[in-house]
């Protein structure tokens, strides 16, 4: 099995945390399996170099000075694999099959990197390729950046261009957990997640895997997040299941959209809840919820309308809060989904503008971290989705 193993900062933190990394990646390999090792800066190394720089720099020189982070911790764990008789050679930018690099404008150059990282893989009979986790070669042999959680979108990218079986992410976390176990007690590992709902997690500020990593999770490549103190790079942990694929959806059936007003009831605590647990025990599925300063929207399928707007009034009258309930009928639903809609900036702007141009009425945008949705007119259904589709 051939295996990128990405092990964070924490788990780099100390001499002793480097061994029982060496001696995990000692063990893959023992076992037969080809490791690749991608490895970020010792503890706070980064974060400290760039609260050191006070001064006046351009961006060659600062990504020189926060790579010296990740150039110590390859150094270091090839040493410590070497000690243990295992065949291992560090790459950083600058060395001749170094496989990150990125075009003029700092973005991956995903033809030149994975041809890299195919011919890197090659070679990997019995060696150990430990490569800086998060910084990247441009063009003109300069060094580059990834960003934050690099080390992570370094990982996932190796694991797919060079067609590994599984990327595992050695963190001081023992997976995904049901909460944060520094806040919430009784807080367990998730086993398996879904790649939607961990990327939606990590820009809700989850802080497990980057979410720029995440993008380049395929179907076939397994993810897999385990603690540093677990000692086994092929067992336990969270497992990350499935792909991101950008997708241009119509819903079938056309929802009604109830409007329950009130003054000032988003600052009023238990409305949303009263309203929905209402619909809720009468069965009414919601399909999505939109809020304002005065007003609750819920869109359910057209029909439940009747029965729904009649369980909303019951509340309306029950609640001085609240005012009065609209229903507005028939309206579509167009969704976008995709794993690189956070990182396009102005792309809800791109989605909106051709529809505005049409004339066609959106009656609300509804967006998330990976999706956006776009409510429509029943009979403006068709051309929504032609326009939408031809952006994707």
């Amino acid at each position: 099995m051939r295996v990128v193993a990405k092990f964070g900062g924490t788990s780099l933190g100390s001499g002793d945390r480097i061994d029982r990394a060496a001696d995990s990646v000692a063990a893959a390999v023992e076992d037969g399996h080809e490791i690749a090792v991608v490895a970020s800066a010792m503890g706070s190394t980064t974060d400290d170099l760039l609260e050191d720089i006070t001064f006046e720099t351009d961006e060659m020189d600062r990504a020189q000075i926060v790579s010296m982070g990740e150039r110590t911790s390859v150094r270091m764990l090839k040493a410590a694999l070497s000690s243990r008789g295992i065949e291992a050679r560090f790459l950083e930018p600058g060395s001749d099959d170094w496989p990150v690099i990125t075009d003029e404008y700092g973005e991956v150059d995903v033809e030149e990197t994975q041809a890299r990282a195919l011919d890197l893989a090659a070679e990997m009979d019995g060696v150990v390729p430990v490569l800086t986790g998060f910084l990247a070669q441009g063009p003109d042999g300069s060094i580059t950046t990834l960003g934050r959680g690099g080390s992570d979108t370094t990982a996932v990218m190796m694991g797919k261009y060079m067609d590994a079986d599984e990327v595992v992410i050695v963190t001081d976390v023992e997976g995904v957990m049901t909460g944060d176990p520094n806040v919430v007690e009784g807080a367990r590992n998730v086993g398996e997640i879904s790649v939607d709902e961990l990327r939606n997690l990590s820009f809700r500020g989850a802080e497990v895997v980057a979410p720029s990593a995440l993008s380049y999770k395929s179907g076939k490549l397994d993810v897999r997040v385990v603690h540093y103190q677990h000692g086994d790079l092929l067992d336990g942990g969270t497992s990350i299941e499935g792909e991101f694929k950008n997708l241009v959806d119509l819903r079938e059936r056309p929802l009604a959209c109830l409007t329950v007003a009130g003054r000032a009831i988003r600052n009023e605590p238990g409305i949303f809840q009263h309203l929905s647990e209402a619909l809720g025990e009468s069965n009414v599925n919601i399909d999505a919820v939109a809020s304002g300063m005065d007003t609750i929207t819920f869109y359910i399928d057209e029909s439940e309308a009747e029965r729904a707007e009649n369980i909303l009034h019951r509340e309306v009258i029950a609640r001085d809060e609240l005012s009065s309930v609209t229903v507005d009928s028939p309206t579509a639903v167009i969704r976008v989904t995709g794993g690189e809609l956070p990182n396009q900036p102005g792309i809800i702007n791109e989605i909106v503008k051709p529809i505005a141009e049409e004339r066609i009425h959106l009656q609300d945008v509804v967006t998330s971290a990976t999706s956006v949705a776009l409510f429509v007119e029943w009979d403006d259904r068709e051309k929504t989705l032609e326009l939408t589709q031809d952006l994707f």
